[in-house]
């Protein structure tokens, strides 16, 4: 420690922190606050923390700032498979019902652990998915996994973990889906690395849903640990940004400690025997206070009448205790994969309300530009099919606009086409070669194939690109994400895949 810092200086430094990245340091909680800066001014290059919080007060800080702050002011420590109660859920309700829904016909599946930190959770999600899809190989399955801090990102794609990060595992979990590294580590297996994608996001600021982010349309997102460090206004608008995420249906996941009756307004609560979990209805819910308790029979979701969040064990169901103790321990990884397998009706809420393209706009859209917004909103909200004819009318109706061919790819990549996605990426930068994001998504899918060359030489010809924008300046197509913020990104990605 540096010294005592003056609280005329944690004053105005917790106003920056809470408007710049979201995090809530009211007064009774500035001797964290200076703990954090404490400990960030050695890696800003400042011994004396007072200088460092003057500093970083006296200009706009770049976002690398930024993502080095949240690293000293946010805990990043996990565990695979924690939270039993959670993890149960998923393997042996969520997923049944999903496979059931989607076997047959669209075989997709989008999963996104934002604040993954340094991986346990995400390869959690791709050892259960892997468990309960035998046949994963001829399903199109994303596991998107963002964080704000460039530094947990690169160990994440390591994938290199110490005996920490397996406790209350047995030992057969390291045997099974991991191999032995240098030093008594432990690797997660290929396999299983090479279903998740790795990303820096800042849920605060960054904008999302979005196409080029990959953060849309998604079926299941887990959000732990991380709305808890936020101001009340910033929690409120991630939770709608990630509820509009969500395809009608699909499922929010955060910690306990999170649990709101007012944050979550927007979903159906799912109480579990320690934990609590919420599903995006498809429709403004007339109560939104309501919740249901979890039964060991998928279509069994019963109102808990009379019941508040955290009611007492004896209170549940007798399916919803048979389900508690036993059905997921964190050993039997076997007969949670064992119930996920098993075909299982769908539960049937209430269907989220459909809109026609005559109800979306006042009349049939005619312009290319306004089919293009179109069948955008539609890929948004995960409807591929419907989307993709849309756009092929967009790229028709003007066959040199570039964005319109960019954007049939990012939803052929979506659907699973990536071949003939790549082959749409190159034609979007035959027309246009100064197409940042084309570059970047190629860059993207040549990383997840595992040709780092090709992906670096991708992302270097984007940055090189950024170069011609003001820092402020947005990039096109990109949501309103700026120049800076998008190299800083590249730059967060390179330095991933150099640490692979």
């Amino acid at each position: 420690m540096t010294g005592p810092v003056s609280h005329s200086l944690l004053e105005p430094f917790s106003h920056f922190v809470a408007e710049r990245m979201g995090l809530n340091f009211p007064p009774e909680r500035w001797s964290d606050l200076a703990r954090g800066i404490d400990s960030a001014a050695g890696e800003f290059g400042f011994s004396d923390a007072e200088a460092c919080i003057r500093w970083l007060l006296s200009s706009p800080p770049s976002n690398s700032r930024i993502e080095i702050l949240a690293s000293h002011l946010t805990v990043g420590e996990t565990y695979f498979l924690r939270d039993k109660a959670v993890f149960g859920f998923f393997a042996g309700q969520i997923l049944p019902e999903l496979i059931s829904l989607r076997r047959q016909a669209e075989r997709r599946l989008r999963v996104w652990s934002a604040g993954c930190a340094t991986g346990e959770e995400p390869y959690s999600i791709a050892i259960l998915i892997r468990q309960a899809i035998p046949d994963v190989a001829s399903w199109n399955v994303t596991i998107l996994a963002t964080d704000i801090n460039p530094g947990s990102l690169a160990k994440a794609s390591r994938g290199i973990y110490s005996h920490w990060s397996f406790r209350e595992l047995p030992a057969e979990f390291r045997t099974q889906y991991f191999r032995m590294a240098a030093g008594g580590l432990s690797e997660i297996l290929p396999e299983f690395r090479r279903m998740v994608t790795f990303s820096v996001l800042n849920l605060a600021e960054d904008t999302y849903p979005s196409l080029w982010s990959n953060t849309n349309a998604m079926d299941i997102i887990f959000c732990r640990n991380v709305l808890m460090y936020f101001t009340p206004a910033r929690a409120r608008k991630a939770v709608e940004n990630l509820r509009r995420c969500l395809v009608d249906g699909g499922w929010l996941i955060v910690s306990a400690s999170e649990a709101s009756q007012t944050l979550f307004t927007g979903f159906r609560t799912i109480h579990l025997p320690g934990a609590t979990v919420y599903r995006k209805d498809g429709r403004a819910l007339t109560h939104p206070e309501s919740s249901v308790a979890w039964t060991r029979d998928p279509a069994a979701f019963e109102p808990a009448l009379g019941t508040e969040p955290g009611f007492a064990a004896e209170e549940l169901t007798a399916g919803t205790r048979e389900w508690r103790s036993g059905a997921f321990d964190g050993v039997a990884l076997a007969d949670a994969t064992a119930m996920a397998s098993e075909p299982t009706a769908a539960n049937q809420e209430p269907p989220g309300l459909e809109l026609t393209p005559a109800q979306e706009f006042p009349v049939e859209p005619s312009g290319a530009n306004a089919i293009a917004l179109l069948a955008r909103a539609k890929a948004n909200q995960g409807r591929l099919a419907e989307a993709l004819v849309w756009c092929e009318k967009a790229v028709a109706a003007d066959r040199l606009n570039a964005a319109h061919h960019y954007l049939r790819s990012v939803i052929l990549l979506e659907s699973g086409a990536k071949a003939e996605a790549v082959k749409c990426l190159r034609q979007t930068l035959y027309l246009d070669p100064r197409f940042v994001l084309a570059h970047m998504t190629l860059g993207t899918e040549a990383r997840r194939e595992g040709n780092l060359a090709e992906s670096a030489k991708h992302f270097e010809n984007a940055l090189s690109l950024l170069r011609a924008y003001r820092p402020e300046e947005p990039v096109p197509d990109a949501d309103g994400i700026t120049a800076a913020r998008m190299e800083q990104i590249i730059q967060a990605t390179l330095r991933s895949e150099e640490a692979r």
